[in-house]
């Protein structure tokens, strides 16, 4: 499989899970206020690290599941932006699908875009640097957030979630089978 079709592979087993989670849960996440969501992914990229460093998980559960976790939240955190936190949930899970598709294509042709300019340098790379790369973004995002938003060079938040959804895809391509 080329890199394209991976990302397909990929994003269609994230997608299943999302849309299951959506069937238990409603898009209960449409609560989360910016630093919760940065918080959560933040979470799942310590976890991720810790996981790599020790090699042992007592809860049971390894790396890959949570680079499945990092892309599902970084959707959301794209459609957070988009539309703001809100009280109590506003869209049905059809709705909610329908934005996750939209960022899950925009991310594909970034991801895309770059692959084609870096000439599959991912490829080379180890898992841990992904997930270094994450914990970097994630870093990134809070000075953001801290700034409210008011950078003078870089870039925003949702190209940094781009890029972890897409380091977390890779991720996923080189801890599974494909």
């Amino acid at each position: 499989m080329n890199t394209e079709q991976q990302f397909h592979s990929v994003m269609a087993e994230c997608r299943a899970l999302f849309e299951k989670k959506l069937h238990d849960y409603g898009a209960s996440w449409r609560i989360l206020r910016p630093s919760s969501l940065t918080d959560q992914l933040f979470i799942k990229a310590k976890r991720i690290r810790s996981l790599e460093i020790k090699k042992e998980s007592k809860v049971g559960e390894g790396i890959r599941p949570e680079f499945v976790a990092l892309i599902n939240y970084g959707i959301v955190g794209l459609i957070q932006l988009e539309r703001g936190y809100v009280d109590e949930v506003d869209i049905s899970p059809d709705e909610a699908m329908v934005l996750y598709d939209q960022h899950a294509n925009e991310a594909l042709e970034l991801m895309l875009k770059k692959n084609h300019d870096y000439d599959e340098a991912w490829r080379s790379m180890r898992v841990s640097s992904y997930t270094d790369f994450i914990l970097t973004k994630l870093q990134r995002i809070k000075e953001i957030e801290d700034l409210h938003g008011e950078t003078l060079v870089s870039e925003g938040i949702d190209a940094n979630y781009m890029d972890i959804i897409n380091y977390a895809v890779f991720g996923c391509i080189k801890l599974g089978n494909f």
